[in-house]
């Protein structure tokens, strides 16, 4: 719940920040130098130069603003929700979050060692017949039935199962 405080409190902070940069965009005002015909046109021109710049900078911070707003409604809401929730839910959920993030790695680390014994399986290949000739035996063996786990969930209920190689 602290880690959800502390996002919205970073968030506001940026929004504020980007309302304030905003602002201080919007309040130049052309002030020639002096007050002499040639320096007004000058500021005015010079104005004009940079008001497409300025204009695309102030809608990108408009933007900028719009998507933390609406990030910031979203963690307000993941807040609430939070604390309507009896501790044993939270304890839940929180344990739940972290599964998720142990899963993601085993499926990361399992493909990955799919690509492993896949690629060794292809220099076994290559080299068994060789290999027979040489030593009268086989390389490697056992590649039949290599397999490795996957994690998959359909929301509620997660299965862990063995894929083959």
């Amino acid at each position: 719940m602290e880690s959800i405080q502390a996002e919205i409190n970073a968030i506001q902070s940026q929004i504020k920040a980007l309302k304030q940069e905003r602002q201080q965009l919007t309040m130049k005002q052309v002030l020639p130098e002096t007050n002499s015909p040639a320096d007004i046109a000058q500021a005015y021109r010079r104005q004009a130069r940079e008001a497409p710049e300025q204009f695309a900078e102030i809608k990108g911070i408009d933007d900028a603003i719009v998507a933390l707003e609406t990030q910031l409604s979203q963690k307000r809401r993941q807040l609430q929700q939070w604390q309507r929730q009896t501790p044993i839910q939270q304890q839940v959920e929180q344990s739940r979050q972290q599964a998720q993030v142990h899963a993601q790695r085993i499926n990361q680390l399992a493909a990955e060692l799919a690509a492993e014994v896949k690629a060794l399986k292809a220099i076994a290949d290559d080299i068994s017949p060789s290999y027979w000739q040489v030593y009268y035996k086989p390389f490697i063996t056992g590649f039949k039935d290599i397999s490795v786990p996957h994690v998959r969930s359909d929301g509620d209920v997660w299965t862990i199962v063995n894929r083959l190689v």
